[in-house]
């Protein structure tokens, strides 16, 4: 049986590692994991916060998935949108998901990523 998400991985192209350590570690402050070193000959790089790990891994005619994305669960959502936003990247809200408030916003390199934060139920 299923027990969790181990990782979800985003596909980057050549050469960007450097971009995308600056947006996952300092616009969404993330930790660079250490690649096993069979993999880390391949390029790319991971990140964890908390339980959440993203894997990006480099591909060869990469092109960013346009409607595909990991939905990642925040606390805080309007500070974490204006962190994001200060780095430049952006934060599109979207008020369609009854409960939640949520926006968008892409990486470095086009990938789509949903933040959400459930709104707080009745008492």
């Amino acid at each position: 049986m299923l027990a969790a998400v181990d990782h979800v991985q985003l596909a980057a192209p050549p050469g960007s590692e450097d971009r995308l350590r600056a947006y996952y570690s300092d616009a969404l402050g993330m930790t660079e994991m250490p690649k096993p070193p069979v993999l880390a000959a391949r390029g790319g790089c991971w990140f964890r916060a908390g339980a959440v790990q993203l894997h990006l891994g480099i591909e060869t005619g990469f092109r960013p998935a346009k409607k595909a994305h990991p939905g990642l669960r925040v606390t805080g959502i309007d500070a974490f949108a204006a962190r994001i936003a200060a780095t430049g990247a952006p934060a599109i809200w979207d008020d369609a998901l009854p409960g939640h408030r949520r926006f968008y916003s892409e990486d470095p390199v086009g990938n789509r990523l949903e933040f959400l934060e459930p709104l707080p139920g009745p008492d």
